[in-house]
This record gives C-alpha cells, sequence and structure tokens, in this order.
C-alpha cells in the first residue's frame, strides 16, 4: 500500500508539471501578443499618416476627420462631430462639447471635473482605475494613463505634476455646459 506522504508527492509534482506547461504557454502567448501589439500599432501609425495627408487643411489642424461630402449641411455637423467608436482625440477649443470624444474619454473627463469640483487634488491613473471599477493592475492603470497623456496633448486635460491630471483651464466637464 502507498504511503500518504509518497501520494501527495505524486500530486504536488503532476501539479507542478501542469504549472510549468501553463507558464511556457503564457509566455509563448505573451511573445505573440507583443508582435501583435507592435503590427497593430504600425498600422495604427500608417493610417493616421494617410488621414493627416488625405484631410483638408482644417481638418488635420483640428484633428476632427470629415467624412462628409461638401454637400452637407449645418444641421449635420452635430452628428458628424459625436464620438465615433475607435474615433481620434480632436484638439480642444473654446465652445468644443465634450460629446465629441468616445465614452473612454468622457469618462476620464468626468473624473477629472468631479475632483475639481470638490476641491480635491488632480487625479492620478490608480485614482482613475479604481474610480472606474477596474482592477488596478498595470495593464489597466497604464491603458488610462495614455488616455490621460491623449487627453493632455490635444488640450483636454492638463498635468501640473507628473502623473496626476486635472481639467485644462476653459475645458467644462461633462454636463458642465460643454
Amino acid at each position: 500500500m502507498p504511503s500518504i506522504i509518497g501520494l501527495l508527492e505524486q500530486q504536488e509534482h503532476a501539479a507542478r508539471r501542469r504549472v510549468d506547461g501553463l507558464r511556457e504557454e503564457a509566455d509563448r502567448i505573451q511573445a505573440e501578443l507583443a508582435v501583435a501589439e507592435e503590427e497593430w500599432q504600425e498600422w495604427v501609425i500608417a493610417r493616421r499618416r494617410v488621414d493627416t495627408v488625405l484631410a483638408p487643411d482644417g481638418a488635420a489642424e483640428a484633428g476632427v476627420q470629415d467624412a462628409a461630402g461638401p454637400q452637407e449641411a449645418d444641421g449635420q455637423r452635430a452628428s458628424r462631430d459625436a464620438a465615433r467608436p475607435k474615433s481620434q482625440v480632436p484638439v480642444w477649443r473654446a465652445g468644443m462639447a465634450s460629446s465629441v470624444l468616445s465614452v473612454d474619454y468622457q469618462r476620464i473627463l468626468h473624473a477629472a471635473a468631479d475632483r475639481a469640483r470638490l476641491g480635491q487634488e488632480p487625479l492620478t491613473c490608480q485614482e482613475m482605475a479604481a474610480v472606474f471599477g477596474m482592477d488596478v493592475v498595470p495593464a489597466r492603470v497604464e491603458a488610462l494613463r495614455s488616455k490621460a497623456k491623449r487627453l493632455v496633448a490635444r488640450g483636454w486635460l492638463a498635468e501640473p505634476t507628473p502623473g496626476r491630471f486635472t481639467l485644462a483651464p476653459g475645458v467644462a466637464g461633462p454636463g458642465d455646459g460643454s
């Protein structure tokens, strides 16, 4: 009859082999993911460059993509400026509504506006992740940091100190008349 210790060792050894196999598979998938993300970023850059080259003079500056033709009426401008999935972040200008941003970017503005309204310090990306109910893990935090930095570059947010974000001067938060 086998000993209990021997049976436990067998089970431990089998579990260890499974863990090692899964780690190898995870490493392979991580490497594939890195290659795929790099390729994706190259395509994003290529598309943006083509958009810049093909955009009318004013649209490239404002960051607004004009998909409508010359027959567009003023009444259709609001629907054209409304956020579209995978849309780029336009450069902020006076009077621009936050509705031109995708929902993710609007959530970041809303969180920054809430902080400013309450007189609290600017938000960190970790705090944003917690406010949004996300797991505060590096992947989520870095995704938020990337979006926040893009909003800073386009004039929607300010970064008074590294890693802390607040509304840029003149920008009204969602629901504050913008």
